[in-house]
């Protein structure tokens, strides 16, 4: 079976996340909005979907591996609607205009957000489309802990490893170079898994075309206005609007995905006949 050391991949995901988080959120997790506990359930739940589901494939146990991506159909719509939920938080603090940080960073997080979810749609899709062919199918679902890896990452090099920002901006912006050079470390991973075995490695390639361009968005994002008055046409939109959006965009996807490829199943079949 493709990438029998996946697990290991995904726990370091897992603790990073828990490493990256833990300040801003777990040691003050009675005192955050509701929209932060959406994002960390659906995301953690997906990051121990992907654990088990490697696990039990790794096994041979074919048909609970089928089961738990039947289980997946439920929790993508939730891990959607819980990124748009932190950036409707986002959009909040940006109207309220009382934080020049959120004012110089809102658009540069909308816009990184919008690339992130626009990477998980397409990568699920594709894992869907694809679930006949096993590395494929393996190499997209994989893929997926690495378009938000720079979230925490970040934090964890704002907080502890400074040293590690070679751009040295001053200001806000620094926050933007600990999240291009987490994209940066993200890609060269994803990358040298594309040179190992490039004609099953269109996953990797993806991914690190999302990461790449988030990774750029996000660092120019001040300097471009457009990006500002898009971001501030966004708080305006209702939250519950948003939320139908993430809902059926997610739930759009995952049907097409599953039936595409099913239609791919069906041509060797028909073709035999």
């Amino acid at each position: 079976m493709p990438y029998r050391h996946a697990n290991y991949f995904i726990a370091f995901v897992l603790l990073i996340t828990a490493g990256g988080f833990w300040a801003s959120y777990f040691t003050r997790i009675g005192n955050v909005p509701f929209a932060f506990h959406l994002h960390a359930f659906s995301a953690t739940s997906w990051l121990l979907l992907l654990l088990a589901q490697n696990w039990v494939i790794q096994k041979r146990h074919n048909q609970l591996h089928r089961v738990m991506g039947r289980a997946s159909f439920l929790l993508f719509p939730l891990l959607i609607m819980g990124f748009v939920a932190i950036v409707n938080v986002a959009a909040a603090r940006y109207a309220g205009g009382n934080d020049d940080r959120v004012l110089i960073l809102g658009p540069a997080f909308g816009i990184g957000m919008a690339v992130a979810i626009s990477a998980y749609l397409v990568l699920f899709y594709l894992a869907l489309r694809n679930r006949q062919n096993i590395r494929l199918h393996a190499g997209y679902m994989l893929a997926t802990p690495l378009i938000l890896f720079e979230s925490p990452f970040s934090r964890i090099m704002g907080n502890a490893m400074p040293w590690m920002n070679f751009i040295g901006s001053e200001g806000p912006r620094a926050i933007l170079d600990t999240i291009a050079i987490s994209d940066l470390m993200a890609i060269i991973f994803a990358m040298t898994l594309y040179f190992r075995s490039p004609k099953h490695g269109q996953p990797w390639l993806i991914a690190s075309a999302f990461m790449g361009l988030q990774a750029v968005l996000m660092w120019f994002a001040p300097d471009i206005p457009l990006l500002s008055r898009m971001f501030a046409a966004y708080t305006a939109v209702p939250p519950p609007v948003t939320f139908l959006c993430a809902l059926v965009l997610a739930l759009a996807v995952t049907w097409a995905g599953w039936q595409r490829g099913s239609k791919q199943a069906s041509r060797p079949q028909a073709a035999a006949a």
